[in-house]
């Protein structure tokens, strides 16, 4: 959490003096708000890149409901709050029904597809992003399902927040993005907003955030993903990964 894969693998470098002349690269990258299985290739395994890149993953999503992103997660610039309420669990349940199978899914806004040349995330930061129709591709979805539904309490979801921005390096907006949320999330608020875990079995390229702005879409709240923990990679389980 809160590192690029870029930084895990300058981190494994450190942590594993072998690896310091290797050539480190690694098969389907992490957000910086995501956590979970990364593969690092060295050495020769960079000879078979692509086919890692194909491998199936699984994730467990947590979607809060009440606030939708410019990223479709908590480093993101608020786009719509509204009141999450009359959110239920037979509601969440019917509408992943829409997700499962093959379905067509709009890349994010801040994704590192290009398009005219320029990466997505670029087009957002230059704030040009509205002259473009975000591009769509077809993923493979073949299990999701819903774990629980809880409350999250407000101090709590601004805590979590301001937390994980903080560990985050680099220019990712940082700074207007807690600003906004110290706007609109109270330290000692009393609201609570309703949040559903989600397990997901799914195709290469499938970005989960992508599916908790859909959800939030389909239901008329917005939503955003509020956790988003990668538990396998094809055979590569979470249990045996390094931290």
């Amino acid at each position: 959490m809160g590192e690029t894969p870029r930084e895990r693998l300058e981190r494994l470098r450190r942590e594993k003096p072998m690896y310091a002349q290797e050539v480190l690269s690694y098969a389907g990258r992490l957000d910086p708000m995501a956590e979970g299985v990364l593969l690092a290739l060295v050495g020769s395994a960079n000879k078979r890149r692509e086919a890692y890149l194909d491998m199936s993953k699984e994730y467990v999503l947590d979607v809060l409901f009440g606030f939708s992103t410019d990223t479709h997660d908590v480093l993101g610039r608020i786009m719509e709050w509204g009141d999450s309420a009359s959110v239920t669990k037979r509601q969440i349940e019917l509408g992943l029904n829409e997700f499962r199978g093959s379905v067509s899914q709009e890349y994010p806004p801040f994704s590192s597809k290009t398009v005219e040349g320029r990466a997505l995330f670029d087009w957002s930061k230059s704030g040009l992003i509205g002259n473009l129709v975000l591009p769509r591709k077809q993923v493979n979805v073949y299990e999701i399902s819903l774990v629980g539904i809880y409350k999250l309490a407000e101090p709590i979801f601004y805590s979590y927040i301001k937390s994980n921005v903080e560990k985050v390096q680099g220019d990712f907006r940082q700074e207007e993005i807690m600003r906004l949320w110290d706007r609109n999330l109270r330290k000692d608020g009393t609201r609570q907003f309703p949040c559903a875990t989600i397990a997901i079995s799914c195709s290469s390229g499938t970005y989960a955030r992508s599916i908790a702005n859909g959800l939030g879409n389909l239901l008329g709240v917005p939503a955003l993903a509020l956790h988003i923990l990668r538990t396998q990679v094809g055979d590569y389980r979470i249990e045996k990964s390094l931290k």
